[in-house]
């Protein structure tokens, strides 16, 4: 683990200005590298870099934070959004939320909502819920488990939901689409 000064450490918790001169830090489970200042929740110490500017961190893989603009660098819509698609895709049975992706990517809700309709062509919870059900499909037509096991392990918290939702799409329940061998009807 990298040693961070506790000078450093506790500028990063209390957001404070009066460094944002003095380091950058980057966040290894994020991949965003943020000001001092910056008003995100503050990261597990163990998963912080420091770097002495935002160049240093660009080279070492991190992206600046949407929120804080460290030196005004402003990454591109269809980047940001690529990377949360991406992170969607790799955490899709969580529970995720519209702000609690936000504040991972450091961004508000709604600039969130409008870039990513924007750019893929449908809000985050229409994507998140494609995919889950894309990952459905390929479960129930090659997975033996239970409908109800299927839901969680694509991150529905309620079955019945998830019966609807696949019900409206593919015209029949999980099971009678299993049992028809994936023929949609």
């Amino acid at each position: 683990m990298p040693h961070i000064p506790d000078e450093y450490w506790n500028a990063i918790v209390e957001c404070d200005p009066s460094f944002n001169d003095s380091f950058i830090y980057a966040v290894k489970t994020t991949g965003i590298y943020c000001k001092p200042s910056c008003k995100s929740r503050a990261p597990k110490r163990e998963n912080v870099n420091i770097f002495k500017n935002a160049y240093m961190a660009k080279e070492e893989g991190f992206r600046p934070c949407k929120r804080c603009k460290p030196v005004g660098a402003i990454l591109p819509a269809e980047e940001w959004v690529g990377q949360i698609r991406a992170w969607i895709d790799e955490n899709y049975h969580k529970h995720l939320t519209l702000e609690g992706i936000a504040e991972l990517f450091h961004g508000s809700p709604f600039h969130l909502q409008r870039l990513f309709k924007q750019v893929q062509g449908m809000s985050p919870n229409e994507y998140i819920q494609k995919l889950r059900m894309e990952i459905a499909v390929q479960l129930l037509e090659e997975d033996k488990r239970k409908v109800k096991d299927i839901s969680e392990a694509v991150g529905f918290q309620s079955t019945p939901y998830f019966i609807t939702l696949f019900k409206k799409k593919y015209g029949c329940t999980p099971a009678t689409y299993r049992k028809k061998g994936g023929e949609k009807q």
